[in-house]
């Protein structure tokens, strides 16, 4: 099995789409390239960010497929796994293997992980099956603690035991959790990556202790935020507050509630940008409106986003 350390940005990409909701191959190509050639960690498809719960099978492997193509070996591309049981967990995570998938971010089974507490032992058996199974490397994925599962330290004190298990995409929009799953983190027997994955807080949770951010809001400004990264690795803290300073307004504004309109107004900013050709989003997810869209058009001016390519061709 072929690993990869978790840490700095792992760009979590939207799924670009026609006005018939059906995906944009034309435009998702060279928006993956233009990703790629900035260096991340890897990239990650088939994700929330991307759509990946509205997607049949078959598009899922298909968008693995012409990920790994489009990105061209210049960094990892993990897929997310988004399936209701173990069984199935093992069996779609070959195929997505089978498709190009070089990692895997394990999504909750819900509605089985809907709630709190999950039972330390449910979650482990599930991530350990698909570990075993599939000999990729896996990434964990902590939801807010009203969705669950938020991984208490015990729950991470298991999931560790698991050698293909390389880290933990720590989603709970909560400082608190965050804080103490860093902490609970550096008491493990081995590293692990605890990447945020809190579009709202991202600076701030590189500066508690996250080994980067596994993120949404990478699907633009992925060269800002790596450089971002990389200031606070080195206590460079004046050059990584000057860039957030920046891109957090528009991050913020994009995941305010209700969060899962972060959707479509990301895909607003990448039409702005000139990065994929239209902003559709799959039903029963709605547009933004006029206003929102006026919005998000200042914030994306105001983060020094425009003008970084020219619009591509309407499919």
């Amino acid at each position: 099995m072929k690993t990869f350390a978790l840490k700095g940005i792992v760009a979590a990409p939207v799924l670009p789409m026609l006005p018939d909701a059906s995906i944009d191959w034309d435009s998702l190509q060279p928006y993956l390239a233009w990703i790629a050639k900035q260096k991340p960690t890897a990239i990650a498809m088939n994700m929330d960010a991307s759509e990946g719960p509205s997607l049949t099978r078959d598009e899922m492997l298909e968008v693995v497929r012409a990920s790994r193509e489009a990105i061209d070996g210049a960094c990892p591309l993990v897929s997310g796994l988004i399936v209701g049981s173990t069984a199935d967990a093992v069996a779609f995570g070959k195929e997505l293997k089978g498709a190009g998938a070089q990692g895997l971010a394990i999504f909750p089974p819900f509605p089985t992980f809907l709630g709190n507490p999950v039972p330390a032992r449910m979650i482990y058996d599930y991530h350990k099956a698909i570990a075993d199974g599939v000999d990729l490397p896996i990434i964990a994925f902590q939801f807010p603690k009203a969705w669950g599962p938020d991984f208490p330290p015990e729950t991470l004190r298991e999931l560790v035991k698991i050698p293909q298990l390389i880290g933990l995409k720590e989603a709970s929009f909560d400082t608190t959790k965050t804080l103490e799953t860093i902490e609970t983190a550096r008491t493990l027997p081995r590293k692990i990556g605890i990447m945020t994955g809190s579009d709202t807080f991202i600076l701030e949770a590189m500066i508690f202790g996250c080994d980067g951010a596994l993120i949404g809001f990478a699907g633009t400004a992925t060269d800002q935020l790596i450089r971002m990264h990389q200031a606070v690795m080195v206590k460079d803290l004046d050059t990584a507050f000057e860039i957030w300073k920046r891109l957090g307004p528009l991050a913020r504004y994009c995941w305010r509630a209700p969060i899962r309109d972060y959707r479509p107004r990301m895909k607003e900013v990448l039409v702005i940008q000139g990065m994929i050709a239209h902003a559709t989003v799959r039903p029963p997810q709605l547009p933004v409106d006029d206003a929102e869209r006026a919005e998000l058009r200042r914030l994306t001016k105001q983060a020094g986003l425009l003008g970084r390519k020219k619009q591509p061709k309407a499919s």
